[in-house]
């Protein structure tokens, strides 16, 4: 039987191939349905049900990013990417549980697709961005994910020029991997402050569900540009091939031995 640990790392390897698999299709859709896209995430999730085996493929999408924002989750709750307890180390903490709440919302988005479960369909985002908002203090905490997911961009945007995510990355990994990782996450930051503001405006200013942006609707909203939305979409797509190789190559804690807090392998 798989120890607790394995069970763990297994669970954080199918998280990034979920992961892999929507940004690849969130990039080429992108790139080559522009209307699709601006369905927002419905629209990625259902060109993939549209596969062979599509909706099959959505429930493990939908496990995998789950899993993959319990991952994230681990950051701020136990550090287990030791970026320490200081200012900065802080900062990416937050910035990871911006991201854990992004992927939650993908794997809610997955799962009601795979289920048919399409009751009320809208912009799940933006209804539980309302939900928030309705209540006191609603508008702080909407404001606050923003300003998390402005920390995820700087730390995406550091990764891509400073390469630092290669010290993730086991041996083995294909040649051409810190080229694939630098386009992916320097696209990545520049949807996640589109993201962040779009939050901070409804949290702070216009206490406005709508404005809020998902990832599909951050890359719709620089169309207006075509070269920086082209440069973008082909990013998120570089991305998403970057994402399988980390579902292969990627270094998982393991979990301590009291099968909660995860710690990395000496």
């Amino acid at each position: 039987m798989l120890d607790k640990s394995e069970k763990f790392r297994w669970l954080v390897r199918l998280g990034y191939f979920s992961r892999a698999v929507f940004y690849t299709m969130l990039g080429f859709i992108a790139l080559t349905n522009v209307a699709q896209i601006s369905q927002g995430v419905d629209g990625i999730f259902e060109a993939i049900e549209g596969f062979p085996g599509g909706t099959a493929l959505l429930w493990v999408m939908a496990l995998g990013l789950l899993g993959y924002a319990l991952f994230r989750f681990c950051s701020p709750l136990f550090d287990v990417e030791n970026e320490g307890s200081d200012a900065h180390g802080w900062a990416r903490r937050i910035g990871h549980g911006g991201s854990a709440i992004g992927h939650l919302v993908l794997a809610w988005s997955a799962y009601r697709l795979a289920s048919a479960d399409v009751s009320g369909a809208g912009d799940g985002a933006q209804e539980a961005a309302a939900g928030v908002l309705s209540v006191q203090l609603g508008g702080l905490v909407i404001g606050v994910l923003g300003i998390a997911f402005f920390l995820a961009a700087i730390s995406q945007a550091k990764k891509g020029v400073s390469g630092s995510f290669m010290a993730r990355i086991g041996a083995g990994a294909p040649e051409g991997t810190r080229v694939l990782g630098a386009i992916g996450y320097t696209a990545r930051a520049v949807v996640f402050l589109v993201i962040g503001w779009s939050l901070v405006k409804a949290g702070f200013y216009s206490g406005d569900a709508g404005e809020v942006r998902t990832l599909g609707d951050a890359v719709t909203s620089l169309a207006g540009n075509q070269i920086v939305f082209q440069g973008v979409a082909l990013g998120l797509l570089v991305f998403g091939l970057f994402s399988f190789i980390l579902a292969r190559y990627r270094i998982v804690p393991d979990l301590a031995p009291d099968g909660r807090k995860p710690r990395y392998r000496a």
